[in-house]
């Protein structure tokens, strides 16, 4: 591989963990098409798929505490310490009448080229980490005024795909209209659940009008000249949409998880947070806003649970 197409691939994988393309699992698209990796794929030792398994067991169980039946939900992708950032893909979950957990999210259809709605079930979610060893798990848990607009809004199909921007792109700028990731797709459904916006023309753009008078700050993640260089060909990242001063001083405005939760903590302080996380041996609970460690090792009042191995 030349070096050229080292740093392609490189910006790829960074862009696509940024953006927080869907990975494939159970479930279905809120529109036709079939969700694919676009990024990597890889097969799970049995080993590994139990501890995930029993992982996404603990995260329903902390999910089914929740009266309004719906949450923001957001989990790890590829490693991103280098940019800080924990977590790279949001969704919204919501209860049926069932009492199943479903993450509604956004993710990128490989074979049509565009983005695509796309309703998966918890256990899929989790299997979407990257690493089977270490993974975090970030859910906030929102008052009934906000938890019950957002519930209309991220179950009314026709308005969700209102929302769904024509071309994806991994890192696109967080206020701009000519491409879309998948966490720009829940912040601008946020605000228009809590904008009280009606489906009207433009929605986008009133959407993304009503984050920045309301004090929403997408994160600022830099980006190497390489990576920069590298965009004009690899197809799911892009700059062209980024104000000439972000593009100059190499740093984008993209909407990540972490900005969409400290968005929903601004405007709704009695939002809750649970974080989970696991390696090889445990699972922890963390209840607060304090972020877990990066090794996952508990700390005063943290909830850990045992993942020992099964014997036969």
């Amino acid at each position: 591989m030349s070096g050229r197409a080292r740093v392609a691939a490189a910006l790829a994988a960074a862009g696509l963990a940024i953006g927080g393309a869907a990975h494939a699992g159970s479930g279905h698209a809120a529109r036709s098409g079939s969700p694919q990796f676009c990024d990597r794929s890889r097969d799970l030792a049995a080993a590994d798929q139990d501890r995930l398994l029993r992982f996404a067991a603990v995260v329903r169980g902390e999910l089914a505490a929740i009266g309004e039946g719906v949450a923001l939900i957001s989990r790890s992708g590829l490693d991103l310490a280098r940019f800080g950032i924990r977590y790279s893909h949001a969704a919204i979950a919501w209860r049926d009448a069932a009492g199943r957990w479903t993450a509604r999210q956004l993710y990128y259809a490989c074979d049509e080229g565009r983005p695509r709605l796309y309703d998966q079930g918890i256990a899929g979610f989790v299997l979407g980490s990257d690493d089977p060893n270490l993974g975090h798990l970030s859910i906030v848990v929102l008052p009934p005024a906000a938890a019950a607009p957002l519930r209309r809004a991220a179950l009314d199909t026709p308005l969700a795909l209102r929302l769904l921007a024509g071309r994806y792109s991994a890192n696109a700028f967080a206020f701009g209209l000519r491409y879309q990731n998948c966490n720009q797709w829940v912040a601008e459904l946020l605000a228009t659940a809590w904008g009280r916006l009606d489906d009207g023309g433009e929605l986008r753009a009133r959407a993304q009008a009503w984050l920045q008078s309301t004090g929403y700050a997408p994160q600022a993640v830099p980006v190497s000249i390489a990576q920069y260089l590298a965009s004009a060909f690899v197809p799911l990242v892009h700059v062209d949409d980024h104000p000439e001063a972000e593009r100059s001083a190499l740093t984008f405005r993209i909407s990540l998880p972490a900005a969409i939760e400290a968005f929903a903590r601004q405007r709704y302080p009695a939002s809750e947070r649970v974080e989970l996380c696991h390696d090889a041996a445990k699972i922890v609970v963390r209840r607060g806003w304090a972020p877990a460690p990066d090794d996952c090792q508990p700390r005063g009042g943290d909830r850990v649970i045992a993942l020992a191995a099964k014997t036969h």
